[in-house]
Formats: C-alpha cells, structure tokens, sequence
C-alpha cells in the first residue's frame, strides 16, 4: 500500500471512529462545515418531532443533530449512543445544559447496545453512519425491538467514497429502504437534499407487534 493510500485509510478511519487529537478534529469539522449543520437539521425536520417524544440518535458526533432534537422536545428526553469517546465529549460539552437538566442522556455503545438503554422510543435518528455499522441486520432488529409503535425512524446517508457519484447514493437508499423492510419497519418513502452528490433520507415506521 502506498503513502497516499495509507492517508486516506487513516482519515477514512478516523471519521469511522475519530480518537486522539484528529479525532478532535474531525470533530471539529462536522460540527462547522455548512453542509453537514444543513443535513442534520434537514433530517431533523423529518422526524415530525412532538415536545412530549422520547428520541434517539444512534452514531450522534460532535452533537449537532442532539441540540436540534433537544430544542423541540422540551418536555421529552433524547437519548444518544455512540462508539468514539472523543464524540461524546464534544457532543456533551455542546449539549452541557440539556445534560445537566437531565433532558439529554449520552452514552459510549454500539447499534445492538441500544436495548441496554432500557427505554421505549418515539423517534429515533442515523445521519451518515448506518454504512459504517459492523452488523447492520442486527443493529436494526435492536432498533426495532425499542421502537413504540407508530415510531419513526430516519436514516440519512450521503457517500463520500472516492469516485461517488448520484447513483452511488440512490444504490444506498435502496438498499437502506430494504433493509428497514426485512427489519419490520412499514412505510418506507425517502426524501433527497440536492447536495452534491445527494443526500436522501429514507423514513420508516415501527409496526405494532402483532403486525411483525
């Protein structure tokens, strides 16, 4: 493997799970960029969120997406999960009064870790990292299994792999829509954000049980 491929493996990987003083930075970086802040609170809107809702975000980064959710759920409880401990440092520092309040709860864990968190979700939230999941059918049937129902779900992706083009993200979306499906979840439809290249949100509903 040569020198450049070695940088962008290292980058590659410090997005997957940013650690140290680049994971920091990385942080950093979607907390700032313009377009990430507008993918967030894009997918946020979609969630049709009610002040009264328990809401989760699987994979929150530096927090973004956490302060939105927070903000319209005033007399709700959002709650966070994610593997990288430099994320949950930025995402509580942004977030540090709502945690105080006890209105946001973050924790270190995985996708299959969400059951752990022993509570029932209204709503829950995944921007730009289900792609990254180790065991995405699993991780999914965890999701499900903390869903209430009628509860909605939102993933978002946006591929930023060398080479990627629209197709790349419409081969994404399909195969996310799918994979909600063989989950249980109903409903499926997507939405798309004219970036370059596109961002879609597909959206899902959790079933009643007795409809699985």
């Amino acid at each position: 493997m040569g020198l450049k491929q070695r940088v962008i493996q290292v980058v590659v990987g410090q997005f997957v799970r940013p650690r140290g003083l680049a994971g920091r930075l990385v942080g950093w970086e979607m907390a700032t960029r313009p377009s990430n802040r507008k993918r967030n609170l894009w997918a946020v809107e979609f969630l049709e969120l009610q002040s009264t809702d328990c809401v989760l975000e699987i994979g929150f980064g530096p927090g973004v997406a956490i302060r939105a959710l927070a903000r319209q759920t005033s007399e709700g409880k959002v709650y966070g999960i994610d593997h990288s401990e430099v994320m949950l440092r930025q995402a509580t520092g942004r977030n540090r009064q709502a945690v105080k309040e006890g209105r946001v709860n973050l924790v270190l864990g995985t996708p299959t870790d969400v059951s752990s968190l022993g509570v029932m979700f209204d709503k829950a939230l995944i921007v730009n990292n289900f792609g990254m999941w180790p065991a995405q059918e699993r991780g999914l049937e965890s999701l499900r299994s903390v869903m209430r129902p009628g509860g909605r779900v939102a993933i978002v992706t946006q591929p930023r792999c060398p080479g990627v083009t629209a197709e790349t993200t419409w081969g994404a979306d399909r195969e996310i829509a799918e994979q909600l499906r063989d989950a249980g979840f109903t409903g499926i439809t997507t939405e798309v954000l004219q970036l370059q290249p596109p961002v879609t949100c597909v959206l899902g509903t959790a079933p009643a049980n007795s409809e699985r």
